[in-house]
């Protein structure tokens, strides 16, 4: 049980023992430092590289994840997409520039022209009225925005499922080892 949730030391007259915030700092740390000579282990880092190339295997830990923190899972799911978003905008920018700059636009209108309206030559279709470079971009936009909103509530909802079933299940266990340089 963990010194947050023992229940307080009692004097000999009953009453709970004050301590300073020093010395439970002081057993605090100590308990730390127990803790992590006991995980180290009786050797020193040299020692135990020696210890390892002399065949005995890495130290190994299987852990079990039980539970994902939703706000947290929301504030990098809506930063992903946001950076996803502004990097579609960007690209999709890009390429009706490079459209544009290479002529295609023009090799379009010319294409249609001659189609619809034969040799004469005066056609006024114009293939940006409808895929322009503006309404292309505000289109990019609007699909941008709503997938941030999207993205960020599906993975804040797969959040709390997660979290209920590895309550019902128990999570997914992990096994973790250390290298063996």
């Amino acid at each position: 049980m963990s010194e947050r949730t023992a229940t307080p030391r009692r004097t000999s007259g009953g009453e709970p023992a004050k301590r300073s915030l020093t010395g439970r700092l002081q057993d605090t740390l100590s308990s730390a430092a127990e803790e992590h000579r006991a995980n180290a282990g009786p050797s020193s880092g040299r020692s135990s590289r020696a210890r390892r190339t002399s065949g005995r295997q890495p130290r190994r830990a299987r852990l079990r994840l039980t539970r994902i923190d939703p706000w947290s899972v929301m504030k990098t799911a809506f930063l992903l997409s946001v950076a996803f978003g502004v990097v579609t905008f960007v690209a999709i920018f890009m390429v009706w520039s490079v459209l544009g700059a290479a002529g295609v636009w023009d090799s379009i209108n010319s294409a249609v022209g001659s189609i619809v309206e034969g040799d004469s030559g005066n056609s006024s279709f114009d293939v940006t009225n409808y895929v322009g470079m503006s309404r292309v971009l505000g289109f990019t936009l609007l699909v941008s925005v709503v997938d941030v909103i999207l993205l960020t509530a599906i993975a804040t909802l797969t959040a709390f499922l997660y979290n209920l079933a590895a309550a019902l299940l128990g999570g997914i266990e992990v096994t973790l080892a250390e290298d063996e340089k």
